[in-house]
């Protein structure tokens, strides 16, 4: 590699790092804003807040934030030089704007690499700690916002919750069915609550009825005020909290997805983008360099400003980009992995045209 290589990667790593540090100071003082008061009453111990929380919060939302960051640290730097008109002297010089592009892109393939070792490998492991030490200090309850929600907790046996109150145990409009092996019902309890007893183990069901069909066609109804009844379930199967998601590796989260795909919930989409976009974030970096470099390396009036201004509007569309397959995937029946990588294609084809259209 040249002169010009190193310098490029020097101050493409030396910035980034920078600006991922600044980012991430000034989302921890937030963080501690918000949640100091949680720490003070749960008697949180410092080191624990130090090291279990914010060295791995400072992971996570710096991995979570990369690829934009890399995009605003190419517009800056990238910026600079072509105002200093460096890029006109290394132009004239006859080098030409593919060869300029290889060391902004050697130092993302090294972001890359990072990103996808921080995905899958650390940041699960990291957000073991992180997950357990909110729900030991700051975050003790959960929510189950879902609802009409089916479970297949036996072969032939389907439980339904129109609605669970997880802090209490409880869920609303439960219905139990059974089923037999032609596909044909043969008993089905209908109750208002049922409610988790968890030190006993059992579910306590009440305000209910049991509708049984027997074999010759007659069918047998039977009302009651309170019934306690063992179930293989628990409220943990119509829920789990997002944050465990993020704790999974690879291998465990596709096993995940496959039981909750047997069970039939309606979390699978949300399962299978986290686990696409865990490899499509970090090759983001690719598109957004390419973008970056092709925006920054021509001098206009408005100078760094007008470039940072380009930098926020195609980030911003890149989000919302995000944001729309995401939506497309979990309520109109986008595959998962065409939702994570469209925004990645579609801003590809933008890179490649503004690189074009830029200076040679």
């Amino acid at each position: 590699m040249k002169i010009l290589d190193w310098y490029i990667i020097r101050k493409f790593l030396g910035t980034f790092f920078f600006m991922i540090g600044a980012f991430c100071i000034i989302a921890v003082v937030f963080d501690v804003s918000e949640n100091i008061e949680d720490f003070i009453k749960s008697d949180a111990p410092f080191s624990a807040i130090i090291i279990d929380y914010y060295l791995n919060f400072c992971l996570h939302f710096g991995n979570l934030l990369s690829s934009f960051i890399v995009f605003l640290t190419i517009i800056l730097f990238t910026s600079r030089l072509a105002q200093n008109t460096e890029f006109v002297a290394i132009l004239s010089g006859g080098v030409s704007f593919f060869r300029i592009l290889r060391p902004y892109f050697i130092a993302s393939t090294f972001l890359v690499l990072l990103s996808l070792l921080l995905a899958h490998v650390i940041l699960p492991i990291a957000n073991k700690n992180k997950v357990e030490f909110e729900f030991t200090y700051t975050k003790p309850t959960y929510l189950i916002a879902d609802q009409h929600m089916y479970r297949e907790i036996e072969p032939g046996i389907i439980a339904y919750f129109k609605s669970i109150t997880a802090e209490r145990k409880v869920g609303y409009k439960f219905a139990l069915e059974q089923w037999d092996k032609e596909g044909r019902l043969q008993s089905k309890l209908m109750a208002s609550k049922a409610q988790f007893m968890e030190e006993d183990g059992f579910w306590r069901v009440t305000d209910g009825k049991i509708r049984t069909i027997h074999d010759d066609g007659t069918e047998e109804l039977r009302e009651f005020a309170e019934l306690d009844t063992v179930l293989k379930m628990s409220i943990t199967d119509f829920g789990q909290r997002k944050e465990i998601i993020g704790t999974l590796n690879r291998q465990e989260l596709a096993n995940y997805i496959e039981e909750e795909r047997n069970r039939g919930s309606g979390n699978v989409a949300f399962l299978e983008i986290e686990k696409y976009s865990r490899t499509s974030n970090a090759f983001a970096i690719y598109v957004l360099t390419l973008i970056g470099v092709s925006i920054a390396a021509r001098k206009v009036r408005g100078g760094t400003g007008l470039h940072l201004f380009l930098a926020v509007i195609v980030g911003l569309t890149y989000v919302f980009a995000q944001k729309l397959t995401t939506v497309a995937a979990t309520n109109v029946g986008l595959p998962a992995i065409i939702a994570v990588w469209v925004p990645n294609i579609i801003f590809l084809f933008l890179g490649v045209y503004i690189y074009i259209r830029a200076p040679k």
